[in-house]
């Protein structure tokens, strides 16, 4: 029987005996936060104290925290059909209709979703939908996959090996063959005076071109580097690089798990770039994390190979959960309160008031820059402006020094690139979070910075 009268000092020490948390270090699970509920973007601990949620939990509560209509919209799924499988020959109605609603606010040629339950195993298909298609058309070599540095697509084995980040690779290599890493659009660290759009996509096009076009499957990119520092590309990044794939006969896969849904001030973020993929990977944001849900939408041109293939080449990739009824529920209610509070538009919107106040700290003398585009931003923090030097160790000081002011957000360590790179602060709050607990924020990063000088 569950003991429900247990103290949170009890819970944290079962914790302690039977828990494998991610990223997991026992130091750091010394004196774990206990959440007991939240609220819009608040988030509160067992200890009665309240945070705000800087980054709406892991960059998914979208529309923030304690939404009566997505726990309604469980309970009546659950009620009806808990659960159903969606393999070929079965479906369910909540799952057809957020598949077509997905795709009605995609792009133009966006045809299909295949349904996931988080951003990894929808990076992880992605690939197999990309060497899927090649092998139908007769180009089985076109296997290899071109990432970022500073990329992050997941961690499982596929997904960890396009991502670029060397912490997460460390104890778990070798990496999955097959996956290449070129130099990301970043323009606070382009060496040089060049243009770092054209530069990083150029420096696709050599990869390209040094292991032979013929090789590769495809090329995924975050429309915006999240995990990686929130690293905004330059406007003549995209369009160059869709260029230099079409050219080479090279899919594009956008990986919008942290972008999607409203992150960037629009539904999903490579049109902010004038730009539509092959195939771009969801989650997230799709159900604001209330429950697990990702996915894949494919393009016309993918989705007409994978109907016309013949029995034995048929898209022998699966999971249970694929479709599940009551995720999907989720995920319609989700983009409901989405279209009904206007929150796209309010991500836009307070997302620049909110850059505007994060810009202020610019006088700090460790501040090298703050980016970001709609309610996602940064803060790189550096030793010296005039000479970038990167700042090691100064973000684990300030989050530290936030956490105690009551605000919960996340850094991304200094790296040694290349290009090298400082502690980065990252923000994304919920799209709904108030004008003034949003100026709070700035406020406890800006006090948080000048005590741990």
């Amino acid at each position: 029987m569950n003991d429900l009268s247990l103290s949170g000092d009890a819970l944290v020490a079962i914790d302690q005996r039977h828990m494998i948390h991610p990223l997991h270090h026992a130091q750091d699970h010394a004196k774990p936060k206990l959440f007991v509920s939240a609220q819009g973007s608040m988030l509160r601990t067992a200890d009665g104290k309240e945070y705000i949620d800087g980054l709406s939990a892991l960059w998914n509560v979208n529309i923030g925290h304690g939404r009566k209509e997505l726990a309604a919209a469980a309970a009546k799924q659950m009620e009806t059909l808990d659960y159903a499988s969606a393999y070929a020959g079965y479906t369910n109605e909540p799952a057809i209709r957020l598949a077509e609603r997905i795709v009605g606010h995609a792009y133009s040629n966006s045809a299909a979703v295949y349904f996931t339950t988080g951003g990894a195993e929808s990076n992880e298909s992605a690939f197999k939908f990309a060497r899927y298609h090649w092998k139908r058309l007769g180009k089985p070599e076109k296997v290899k996959i071109i990432s970022r540095r500073y990329a992050y697509h997941g961690v499982t084995m596929a997904a960890m090996s396009a991502t670029s980040l060397p912490n997460y690779h460390k104890m778990f290599g070798p990496m999955v063959p097959e996956f290449l890493q070129v130099a990301p659009p970043y323009p606070y660290r382009w060496p040089g005076n060049g243009d770092a759009g054209h530069g990083a996509a150029e420096a696709v096009e050599d990869m390209i071109l040094a292991e032979g076009a013929e090789t590769i499957a495809a090329v995924i990119a975050e429309p915006v580097m999240g995990s990686g520092g929130v690293i905004v590309p330059p406007e003549s990044y995209f369009p160059r690089l869709r260029e230099i794939c079409d050219r080479h006969d090279v899919l594009l896969i956008a990986d919008e798990v942290i972008t999607g849904f409203g992150r960037t001030g629009s539904w999903f973020a490579m049109g902010h770039f004038g730009v539509e993929p092959d195939l771009f990977t969801f989650a997230k944001g799709v159900t604001s994390g209330y429950l697990p849900l990702g996915g894949v939408v494919i393009s016309k041109r993918l989705h007409e190979v994978i109907q016309a293939a013949p029995a034995d080449e048929k898209f022998m990739h699966a999971a249970t959960y694929s479709g599940h009824p009551v995720c999907c529920a989720v995920g319609l209610a989700n983009m409901d309160v989405m279209e009904q509070d206007g929150l796209i538009e309010r991500a836009r919107v307070q997302g620049e008031r909110f850059r505007a106040g994060l810009a202020t700290l610019s006088s700090l003398p460790v501040v090298g820059e703050v980016r970001g585009i709609g309610l996602l931003a940064a803060i790189e923090l550096v030793e010296d402006k005039r000479t970038k030097a990167p700042a090691k160790g100064l973000g684990a000081k300030v989050i530290a020094q936030a956490m105690e002011r009551g605000l919960l957000t996340r850094v991304r360590p200094a790296a040694d690139g290349p290009p090298a790179s400082g502690d980065v602060l990252c923000f994304a709050p919920p799209l709904s979070t108030p004008e003034a607990t949003l100026d709070r924020i700035v406020q406890i990063i800006g006090d948080s910075i000048q005590a741990s000088l």
